[in-house]
């Protein structure tokens, strides 16, 4: 019932870290691998023959897969096709599939939930594998994966000129519509992992998980995928001549929410190195790349109303350092190891960089160069909007049928 560290000839040898990993729209967190597990003898008599394989081909399968994925998302110019059988649909189907039968062994208080040892390889770590005995730990890894898959998912569709798997034939705004719904059931796997899986685990267990599966780290995940989801939504409403200049500025006030507060959970995490801190330096940018659209768009209505020039140029000239400093941002999150890069400018990204800049020299403010402090400190306050989006409802599906008779003859707590 405790958790194991134990070095990469344990785990089957070392990996190497990628260097470079091309172009990114969405973070990805670095994928968690299963290592084998024979579940025949620990199980012994209490399960039937069927029912442990059954287990067992489940979760090689995922072991398979995922070894195969998880060296395809460090790869540049990845696409959406298949690398030795493996895609990413087929893996999430694999753990949709594992995920019923899985869960007979902690349903009703099941004594067998705590007599397998399941260990997971972090890619993000890889001195490092984890071993728990309790089955829940096994959940809340499927549950990561799961909604990993689809941040990668989610990247594929929204990066320039890639194939995009399922979506090969659509257009870019159905791709865009596409990955808000993605994010939106991402942030479902991981919010239900917070507030139903984790305090399935005992206090020890929590304290010992891997940091990519604690709570801060889980929560700002969540987070993220909300605020991407705006992200897309301020981009479309920015192309549409429908949408007023009041709802793409309540869009990017969201935006700033969701991002602070994703910033939030990990501030204070030791994320110190490869994928821990890169993830802290894309919420770091985005959070700053937000204030500059809340800020920008903030100015522009308070230029249209009643509200004295000089709130709205302090507004404006808030966009502007913001746009400066989220330019910095984003080159420090693309030259931390492994490096990335941005792929062309689009969406929000895109208007800003344009806009902003051109709207300077008539709307701002003439400050001399030691000006930051001082228009942080003047610029108007934003406007507190409610977040509009959620996660998506998910709950565990149910018990696979071939545990009913196990569950009728086997003994519980």
């Amino acid at each position: 019932m405790g958790c194991l560290l134990s070095t990469p000839d344990a785990a089957g040898g070392a990996r190497r870290r990628p260097k470079n990993i091309g172009e990114i729209v969405v973070f990805v967190p670095g994928l968690r691998i299963p290592r084998p597990l024979d579940f025949a003898q620990p199980l012994g008599d209490g399960l039937s023959k069927s029912l442990v394989e059954r287990l067992s081909a489940l979760r090689t399968r995922i072991e398979v897969m995922a070894g195969q994925e998880a060296p395809m998302t460090t790869k540049p110019r990845r696409t959406a096709t298949q690398h030795g059988g493996s895609t990413l649909t087929d893996l999430q189907q694999a753990l949709e599939d594992y995920l019923p039968v899985l869960l007979g062994l902690v349903e009703n208080g099941n004594r067998l939930k705590h007599n397998l040892r399941f260990c997971w390889i972090n890619q993000e770590e890889v001195l490092e594998e984890t071993t728990m005995s309790d089955s829940w730990y096994e959940v809340l890894s499927v549950l990561h994966l799961m909604a990993v898959l689809l941040f990668s998912q989610a990247n594929l569709l929204l990066l320039p000129n890639k194939s995009t798997g399922g979506y090969q034939n659509t257009s870019l705004e159905d791709c865009k519509r596409a990955s808000i719904d993605i994010f939106l059931k991402a942030a479902g796997y991981l919010d239900f992992a917070v507030q139903k899986v984790l305090p399935q685990l005992s206090l020890e267990l929590r304290n010992d998980l891997p940091l990519d599966l604690t709570e801060g780290v889980l929560k700002s995940l969540c987070l993220q995928a909300l605020g991407q989801g705006v992200e897309i939504q301020l981009g479309m409403a920015i192309d549409s001549i429908k949408a007023t200049l009041a709802v793409k500025r309540r869009l990017a006030c969201e935006m700033v929410k969701y991002w602070h507060q994703a910033h939030e959970y990990i501030k204070d995490l030791p994320l110190a190195n490869g994928w821990g801190e890169k993830h802290k330096l894309f919420v770091q940018w985005k959070h700053i790349e937000a204030k500059a659209a809340a800020y920008y768009l903030h100015g522009l209505i308070l230029e249209e109303g009643n509200m004295s020039s000089d709130i709205a140029a302090a507004a404006l000239q808030a966009a502007e350092e913001y746009l400066r400093e989220s330019k910095k941002a984003c080159e420090a999150f693309h030259t931390a190891l492994p490096s990335s890069r941005n792929p062309p400018l689009w969406g929000a990204s895109k208007y800003l960089v344009e806009k902003i800049p051109k709207d300077k020299p008539s709307k701002t403010i003439n400050w001399d160069s030691q000006k930051h402090k001082l228009i942080m400190q003047v610029a108007p306050a934003l406007p507190d909007f409610a977040l509009s989006l959620k996660p998506d409802e998910y709950q565990l599906p149910s018990m696979d049928p071939s545990w009913n008779q196990v569950q009728n003859s086997f003994p519980t707590n």
